[in-house]
């Protein structure tokens, strides 16, 4: 999304998009689906609109989530529908949120895959394996 971004940095482009919402200031558009992202999950406002952005680290073995993440698994996982990248995913999330009646809660359920995915390659310094990927998210 923000290529050699730090985390602080990528912090600041959420709270930023969030602040000119709430102001009616003009949005870029990545800022307009950031902003989106932000009003489908209104649990995260105390983060996003926090002065710090050194938050503490969660551990999600423990069911703690990091709210930055989540939003950035969201924007991931749209544009990988939005492309089509890797072939097929378009079509398994439609299905999916035909299935479940609900997009939002089948991108929830697609981003645990995506994030576990992401997770293994970098633990293992591969690249992510789309096979497998989209065979677990055609398993849901």
């Amino acid at each position: 999304m923000f290529a050699g971004a730090s985390r602080e940095a990528l912090r600041e482009h959420y709270r930023r998009a969030w602040r000119k919402f709430r102001a009616g200031e003009p949005l870029e558009p990545l800022e307009a689906q950031l902003a989106a992202l932000i009003c489908e999950h209104p649990e995260y406002l105390p983060e996003i609109e926090g002065d710090d952005l050194r938050q503490k680290e969660r551990a999600p073995e423990f069911g703690q989530l990091n709210p930055f993440l989540h939003l950035g698994l969201h924007m991931a996982l749209r544009e990988q529908v939005s492309t089509d990248r890797p072939a097929g995913i378009r079509a398994l999330h439609e299905s999916l949120s035909a299935r479940l009646g609900n997009s939002h809660e089948a991108e929830h359920r697609m981003i645990e895959v995506l994030g576990e995915t992401l997770w293994t390659a970098q633990r293992h310094n591969t690249v992510p394996d789309e096979l497998t990927y989209l065979e677990r998210i055609r398993a849901l």
